[in-house]
Parts: structure tokens; sequence; C-alpha cells
């Protein structure tokens, strides 16, 4: 688990394998892997009405890996102090993103779909759903 001290720099792209085939491309991954943590839950966002956001909220505890295994969508992060946008439409790409890191995501296209792989089952608790609280967290660890 990363500290509450996680910058915009510490969300990284990741590459998932991809095995190539005249019948159809297949990408996997694999929990401690490819994803730096035991993966303990997935969801997928999807039919997001044009315009919408997603997120808008940091996590105490859980880190994410997201991919957009369907058309794209911007993950917009931030760590109190810088901001990061960050454009998935690859279905072989992941971002990786630790705890107290802000993150709304954006600019859904037609038909995307979000695969989200998380560190933690869900808890209401560990959501941090206002900003102000959030910030007030990241500036008294600085």
């Amino acid at each position: 688990m990363t500290p509450l001290r996680a910058t915009v720099d510490d969300c990284l792209l990741g590459d998932l394998p991809r095995v190539l085939d005249h019948r159809g491309n297949l990408t996997f991954v694999e929990g401690g892997r490819h994803v730096r943590f035991p993966l303990r839950r997935a969801y997928w966002i999807y039919d997001v009405p044009g315009g919408a956001e997603r997120g808008g909220h940091a996590y105490r505890r859980l880190e994410e890996f997201v991919i957009a295994l369907s058309g794209s969508f911007t993950v917009v992060l931030d760590d109190g102090v810088a901001t990061r946008s960050v454009l998935l439409n690859r279905s072989y790409f992941g971002l990786y993103v630790p705890t107290m890191i802000w993150r709304s995501l954006e600019d859904f296209s037609t038909n995307a779909v979000c695969l989200v792989l998380a560190s933690l089952p869900y808890s209401e608790e560990d959501y941090v759903r206002v900003y102000d609280e959030f910030q007030r967290a990241k500036e008294s660890e600085r």
C-alpha cells in the first residue's frame, strides 16, 4: 500500500500481455504479476451518458488498476498539488492508481467500457468523497 504522500507521478501506465491471433487477440492480467496488488474486486463502468463523469473521490487504502476494455475515456488524477490527465484507449494498457489520489473519469466515448481491478473489497468507509477533506489529509502529510 502506498502512503498518503503518493503523487500523480506514482500513477503508472502498464503494458499488459498481448497474444496476437488471426482469430482475435487476447490480453490477460494477473494480480501480483501485472498488477502490484492481489486482486480482491473487479467492477466495470459502461453505458456512461455523453458528458457524464464518474469517480470524483479518493480511497484511503484501496489501490486500483484501470483498463479501457472498449472505447476510450480520460482519467484525471489529482494529488492535492498537481493534476495529470491520462487517456486510456487500448485494452492492453492499464493505469495503476495508488491510495489517496483523487480520480475522475471523463470524456467517455460511445460504448466505452472501463474495467477497474481493486486491491480491496468494497467499503464505503474507505472513500474520501469531499475534496476539501482530501486536501486536508494530503496537507497533513506534507
